[in-house]
């Protein structure tokens, strides 16, 4: 019998950045179960649609999530992504909702 989930990669991936902004994609794709090209493409693929920010910090990449954009699909209705990523366990931060990258140089 194949494995399936409720919740889509591209969730997963959006939960996992929300979590740790800092993350690299080889982390976030391990932590997800997907390999880390996946997790890049993926990571695009919320670029484009607006839902996530790369911002360069040093040698690495964090993570901007924008968690009042609305979900994307036919049944989402007036849902934001905040609400997904509040089910996946995510907790927003109290000063500020955002996953707000890091001053450069502080990682």
């Amino acid at each position: 019998m194949p494995e399936w989930s409720f919740v889509t990669n591209h969730s997963l991936v959006l939960a996992a950045i929300a979590k740790h902004p800092r993350r690299t994609a080889r982390d976030i794709g391990d932590a997800v179960g997907i390999t880390e090209r996946a997790t890049h493409s993926i990571i695009k693929d919320l670029e484009a649609a607006g839902y996530v920010t790369k911002v360069k910090a040093g040698r690495r990449n964090e993570y901007l999530i924008h968690p009042d954009m609305p979900l994307k699909g036919v049944l989402s209705g007036d849902a934001a992504v905040r609400e997904l990523l509040m089910l996946l366990g995510w907790k927003p931060r109290k000063s500020r909702d955002k996953a707000a990258p890091a001053k450069e140089g502080k990682i």
